[in-house]
């Protein structure tokens, strides 16, 4: 079931939404070679502490961490550790939520270490392109399909693939709720967006084939043929006005990240 939130419901989610891009605008400052992804977890869950809010992906079926970090290859849920030391011309992907006063924010963004090559870069900027064009999408009367194949479009144009296995999906006063939101779709197609849903966005996508694996940690997806992986993410809520983006500044210009 669709939940549409209340006027007020989306100001309670747009807070717990700029902890999370607060953390997230930190965190990329941060990265640096010989940073490890353990440091990022640190300082993410003392920021959500700080904002007297608290990790949502900490302990959610198991997960160790407070922020997923992917590297290179790896897809999403990253696990973070003290002995993952980040290397200039790595990418990294950071995906962090959390919930406040029973609602919650997600984003994620994938950002260079040091220099990367031309090849590394395009990804980052064709991902975040892929999420831009969604979010363009987030409109009452539109469906589904056409978010999802907003992403599509776009990925496959630049001659990379969107993964599968892994969605979007509705977000409000649990992280996952309906409706699930594919990286690929049909235009026209899937439920008809109305004001006050909201919806975690968050495009994945590969340089060669869309497959993945799971990695004997039972966490961290990596590209089943080794190639690089990157990884955007808002939470947008549907609006008369348009979308807005819950996990972004109301002030924010330029590129969604």
């Amino acid at each position: 079931m669709v939940i549409c939130k209340s006027p007020s419901e989306l100001e309670k989610m747009y807070k717990a939404g700029q902890i999370v891009w607060g953390a997230l605008d930190k965190m990329r400052t941060m990265v640096k070679p010989g940073v490890t992804t353990q440091d990022l977890d640190e300082f993410a869950e003392a920021w959500t502490v700080q904002h007297k809010a608290r990790p949502a992906f900490k302990g959610y079926r198991g997960y160790p961490g407070s922020v997923c970090t992917s590297i290179n290859q790896e897809v999403v849920h990253g696990i973070p550790s003290k002995s993952r030391k980040l290397k200039e011309g790595d990418i990294l992907s950071m995906d962090f939520g959390v919930e406040l006063d029973g609602y919650y924010g997600d984003a994620a963004l994938t950002v260079p270490v040091g220099k990367v090559s031309p090849t590394r870069e395009k990804l980052l900027r064709v991902t975040r392109e892929s999420l831009e064009q969604a979010i363009d999408k987030v409109r009452p009367g539109n469906r589904l399909g056409d978010v999802s194949a907003a992403v599509q479009a776009w990925v496959e144009k630049n001659g990379y693939s969107v993964v599968r296995e892994f969605v979007g999906h509705g977000i409000g006063t649990k992280m996952h709720e309906d409706p699930q939101l594919p990286n690929y779709g049909s235009p026209g197609h899937g439920v008809k967006l109305q004001e006050g849903m909201v919806l975690a966005i968050e495009p994945m996508v590969n340089t060669g084939g869309p497959g993945v694996r799971v990695l004997d940690d039972d966490w961290t997806a990596v590209t089943a043929d080794g190639s690089d992986s990157a990884h955007f993410e808002h939470t947008v809520a549907v609006t008369a006005n348009g979308p807005w983006i819950l996990t972004r500044p109301r002030d924010a210009e330029g590129p969604v990240w």
